[in-house]
């Protein structure tokens, strides 16, 4: 009996740790709203490059290529910095509503870092590609870098969060072979994965602590 009590509280003790050390106040809402916004703004940056939309061709030819380009990639940096500030805005409400941990501490410097380093590789990467007018696998370099980011911080926050990740390499690695259909890549990798994750993150996780 002894030796059963003393290995569940070691299994406890190691429960506890584990949650201290991971960024637990990560909301799943937020996760759907990047879907959200992502779908969006798929939408918009097919209508500003005039992406199968033949009514808009007359128009776009008195607006230069590169033009359209810029404005599509200030789209997608509006929108990376709107997600990110719904992110922390959201984590921090859930942390106050929950009492959890929520400061800017080595934890979180490290989550930050590991998430931020391929995302931003990526993003540089893209940037070179698109100034050359390699337009091809630029949504490629996006989704595989961005699943990287994910699955490099997944030991600060929920495990499962991997699996997100590993959905947007796959679907970057797919879309290497398939360029022509970029933004739909894109619409499925950043809008439909984070709404079907976001729920799913919810219902594993969010209603324990309710």
């Amino acid at each position: 009996m002894n030796k059963e009590k003393a290995i569940k509280t070691l299994d406890e003790i190691k429960d506890m740790m584990s949650r201290s050390s991971q960024f637990q106040a990560l909301s799943g809402w937020s996760i759907v709203i990047i879907g959200i916004f992502a779908s969006v703004a798929t939408v918009v940056a097919a209508a500003i490059i005039g992406l199968d939309m033949p009514f808009l061709h007359e128009s776009h030819a008195l607006v230069p290529v590169n033009v359209r380009i810029w404005t599509a990639i200030l789209l997608a940096l509006a929108l990376f910095i709107v997600c990110a500030a719904t992110v922390t805005i959201m984590s921090y409400y859930k942390a106050k509503r929950h009492n959890l941990p929520f400061i800017a501490d080595r934890r979180m410097f490290k989550m930050a870092t590991n998430f931020m380093i391929p995302l931003v590789t990526g993003g540089i990467l893209s940037l070179a590609m698109i100034l050359q007018g390699h337009y091809g696998l630029t949504s490629s370099i996006m989704l595989i870098f961005y699943g990287l980011a994910l699955v490099g911080c997944q030991h600060y926050t929920y495990p499962s969060l991997r699996f997100l990740g590993y959905g947007e390499i796959v679907l970057g690695l797919i879309n290497c072979f398939i360029i022509h259909y970029a933004l739909l890549f894109w619409f499925i990798g950043f809008g439909v994965l984070h709404i079907v994750f976001g729920f799913i993150y919810m219902i594993l996780y969010e209603k324990k602590t309710r």
